[in-house]
């Protein structure tokens, strides 16, 4: 692989991975999974093997499951080292992952010691190795000793990842598609920004709206509006990383952060509240302003319920992002010889306050997607309405611009304005 530096690298320039020809299936999971792991792990068909599947439901896209093999006599710390976990794509998903991308956010974030070994890819998923740890729940990202972790790991990520953008060969068509008039389109987003970037995924997932009926052509021709007065905005404004991007998770909700074992030498060295996390689930990360990563990050301290009471007040987004920006600064290659860290998070904390709503725009379209495609129980419907109505209220206090309208502020809109 060629060097990593600051301007990115092109698609296509990662490695290849091993492809198991099967496929799992939901309908008959154990059975499936099983014939998955066998191909990847043979040995684990030895008469001492006991092959379990532990399902984890935390997410609302894809299958995950942690394949074990608890032969007997092995202690359980034994057992997580030779764990793997199986990750299967929703149903119809590949609307709105690019999957081979995904595959290559895996492979460059794994060059950079930040995740796990992929150890294989199968027709509709992937496998790869066990992270040690627990997932987070929400109410664990609003724990100080936590979001400080987070912090401090999303920002070893924007400083030191090199964004993966398309080569001219796949901007010009060259890349399986089918639509060309969308992929122009899509690929001229935001005028001037390389391609991909959180732009041009929001223009992908308006295209790929339902539109059979009245209401959703119309439902979509207002969202294009909206996305074109966004980019409008906010796509050219100034920001960490080259040309205002950086790799970003976006999607770190609480079941894609884990919390890493602690470090017995750390808690004898009287440091046992300092907590270090790691991030896994990679398929929708892609060049973004950090604003927009931090800003999602904030909003699912709330979970999936949306529980806007919950979201973190100004003095924990300050708190928050110092710890971000200390640790961005101490990790940028080629860094200033001085940097006023202060005056660097009051502006990012600005930026993130601008890019507050468009969250709520984003995970708004990708739900009305998912209503019409995925099989997950999950009411995505009422999602979409939901996180959309995140971003009409964010507009809506815009308007207001500190006088009044004569309209009471949202739930979120108060929470946000909150000092402590």
């Amino acid at each position: 692989m060629p060097s990593l530096d600051s301007n990115g690298v092109a698609n296509g320039q990662l490695g290849q991975l091993r492809h198991i020809p099967l496929s799992y299936d939901s309908e008959n999971s154990n059975a499936s999974a099983r014939a998955l792991i066998l191909a990847l792990r043979p040995e684990w068909l030895s008469p001492d093997s006991s092959i379990e599947f532990v399902p984890f439901k935390d997410g609302i896209t894809n299958t995950l499951l942690k394949a074990i093999n608890r032969k007997e006599g092995l202690s359980q710390d034994e057992i997580d080292k030779e764990a793997v976990l199986l990750r299967a794509y929703g149903h119809g998903t590949d609307v709105l992952i690019d999957r081979h991308r995904e595959t290559q956010n895996h492979e460059l974030l794994m060059k950079c010691g930040l995740a796990p070994e992929l150890l294989a890819r199968f027709n509709n998923g992937m496998i790869y190795r066990y992270i040690r740890g627990t997932a987070t729940q929400p109410a664990d990202l609003r724990t100080p000793s936590i979001y400080l972790a987070v912090a401090r790991r999303l920002a070893q990520w924007h400083a030191t990842v090199p964004c993966i953008y398309e080569t001219p060969a796949q901007k010009n068509g060259v890349n399986g598609t089918s639509n060309g008039h969308h992929e122009a389109v899509i690929g001229h987003a935001a005028p001037g920004k390389p391609s991909p970037n959180v732009w041009t995924v929001m223009q992908k997932w308006i295209l790929a709206l339902p539109t059979k009926t009245e209401a959703q052509r119309a439902r979509q021709a207002s969202l294009q509006q909206e996305l074109i007065k966004l980019i409008d905005e906010l796509s050219q404004r100034p920001g960490l990383g080259e040309n205002g991007l950086v790799f970003a998770h976006c999607d770190l909700l609480s079941g894609n952060v884990i919390v890493e074992p602690q470090d017995l030498s750390s808690t004898k060295n009287g440091d046992s509240l300092r907590k270090e996390v790691s991030f896994i689930d990679y398929e929708y990360a892609t060049p973004s302003p950090a604003a927009f990563d931090l800003a999602n990050h904030f909003a699912e301290w709330g979970g999936f319920d949306c529980d806007f009471t919950v979201l973190p007040t100004r003095a924990q987004r300050l708190e928050f992002i110092r710890e971000y920006i200390h640790t961005y600064f101490s990790l940028l290659p080629g860094k200033p010889d001085t940097v006023d860290e202060e005056a660097e998070a009051q502006k990012l904390l600005a930026e993130v306050d601008i890019f507050r709503g468009v969250p709520g725009f984003y995970w708004g379209i990708w739900a009305l997607i998912q209503a019409t495609i995925s099989h997950i129980d999950f009411d995505y419907a009422e999602y979409a309405e939901i996180r959309l109505g995140e971003y009409w209220g964010w507009r809506e206090a815009g308007k207001s611009n500190g006088t009044s309208t004569g309209k009471e502020l949202s739930i979120r809109e108060r929470r946000w304005a909150q000092l402590e």
